[in-house]
């Protein structure tokens, strides 16, 4: 049995990793697209490393783009098989996914716009709509905890890995000659204690594990101090300097987080009354999934309800889906606080209203997630620089620029650790492969993960093949 590292190798995104058992079944574990480089991502998103149509079966640890955006392209390229994965994630993806189709086709037509002034050719989108849409009936659901067998010789277990609602670690037992190996990939591992979420659960003992590692040097700040740094800049740029607070947020996990601890400073009478607006409609729909699956989310918000019936709304918050509702919105003078997506900037509503604010001193851009490095949420971070080009156009940053990392949905590598040691028998895993990570970072998680009693410890670069 092989395991091919096709994706988020030596990089956060574009998760895609192969395993290929003896008697050739093709198991592919997330099928990720890469982000955070614009346009740059295409040829790498485009060369997928394997012929679809070969796939057995898709197992999705969770529905971020990152993680399950190419399974549309994998549908387009004649894949037939299942894609497996939890209810939520399943019900996210169906909304994620079509999302995914239409920023594509406004990519694409900024970018041909451009390659026509050049006389240079024009691409296509890697999937449409309509491709996203009949993607999903391959989908297939299994609960946490369930065993389901994916073909002959291969099992599947999803426990629940915290990190977004339907999130899992996914624990593979494969049958061959007789023996059985037994591989937990982590997807994305989420804070030991989350607003919402329920912490990560334990996961079967494995022998071979494949781990992210996107927080692998960093530590967060209490969830607490989060709370308090996010109340502050409220009141610094909404009150005091009377500008507006634009927070870049996910659609999908973050948002909803940011609008609950809003709710909750509101039940509390601690938040000024000023407007909030989240602004994108798939953070909209996306908050009517999580709606569905409350009793998945942790005890603080099942207290919540017992007095607050919807923990995602209050008098002063306001979802906005209609493109004139979100132009009024540069247009107005009021201070007030907007959650828009992307969480990097590279599309969506949030890329507009920034350009639309960056150059005013009153207001903040307020960056509460993890940015690769190329995208332009990480340009902007950059002290030194006093100008930065959106859609085109260069705009002199005058406005505040911070970052609260306690709002992360990836763990720490204390978190980390933590949650792997708690659940596995470290002199029992006999390899440990690192994804899903800058460099820098994973190095240094490397060391830590050895300290922590693990041995055998890879760092995998992309299209590496090994043998278990």
């Amino acid at each position: 049995m092989t395991i091919q590292f096709l994706g988020a190798a030596q990089e956060v995104t574009g998760s895609k990793h192969l395993i290929t058992t003896d008697s050739g079944k093709h198991i592919l574990l997330d099928c990720g697209m890469y982000q955070g480089k614009g346009m740059e991502t295409d040829a790498a998103n485009r060369d997928l490393g394997f012929n679809p149509e070969n796939i057995d079966a898709v197992i999705l640890s969770h529905a971020h783009i990152d993680h399950s955006g190419l399974i549309p392209y994998l549908w387009k390229l004649g894949f037939r098989g299942d894609v497996i994965c939890t209810p939520a994630t399943r019900d996210l993806c169906a909304l994620m996914l079509v999302d995914t189709a239409f920023i594509q086709a406004q990519d694409v037509r900024w970018y041909n716009k451009k390659m026509a002034r050049e006389h240079k050719p024009a691409i296509t989108s890697l999937f449409d709509a309509n491709q996203a849409e009949r993607c999903m009936k391959l989908f297939v659901t299994v609960d946490y905890g369930r065993r389901y067998k994916v073909c002959d010789g291969v099992f599947v277990t999803f426990t629940n890995s915290g990190h977004m609602l339907g999130s899992a670690v996914t624990s593979l037992e494969i049958i061959e000659n007789g023996e059985t190996k037994r591989i937990a990939y982590t997807g994305d591992i989420g804070r030991l204690k989350s607003h919402i979420l329920c912490s990560p659960q334990p996961f079967p003992q494995c022998d071979y594990l494949i781990c992210e590692s996107t927080y692998g040097n960093r530590l967060h700040d209490d969830m607490l101090v989060s709370e308090e740094q996010l109340l502050g800049v409220v009141e610094d740029t909404c009150v005091y300097k009377k500008g507006k607070l634009i927070i870049p947020s996910f659609s999908v996990g973050r948002t909803q987080e940011i609008v609950y601890v809003l709710n909750q400073l509101y039940n509390d009478g601690r938040l000024p009354h000023i407007k909030v607006y989240v602004d994108s409609p798939l953070s909209v729909n996306a908050t009517h999934v999580f709606r569905m699956y409350l009793d998945s989310l942790n005890e603080e918000v099942q207290d919540t309800m017992r007095f607050d019936p919807d923990p995602f709304g209050f008098n002063t918050l306001t979802y906005i889906t209609d493109i004139r509702e979100s132009k009024a919105l540069n247009n107005s003078d009021e201070p007030c606080i907007i959650i828009s997506a992307s969480g990097m900037l590279e599309a969506g509503r949030v890329k507009h209203h920034v350009a639309n604010h960056i150059s005013d001193p009153s207001c903040t851009i307020l960056l509460v997630g993890y940015c690769t490095p190329t995208s332009l949420g990480a340009r902007i971070q950059d002290p030194k620089r006093q100008w930065v080009s959106i859609f085109g156009y260069d705009h002199r940053i005058k406005a505040q620029i911070m970052k609260i990392e306690g709002f992360s949905g990836h763990g720490d590598y204390k978190e980390m650790i933590s949650y792997l040691t708690s659940c596995q028998k470290v002199e029992g895993v006999k390899r440990t492969f690192i994804v899903h990570g800058e460099q820098t970072a994973q190095s240094e998680y490397k060391d830590h993960l050895y300290e922590a009693g693990f041995r055998n410890i890879e760092i995998p670069a992309k299209n590496d093949i090994v043998n278990l």
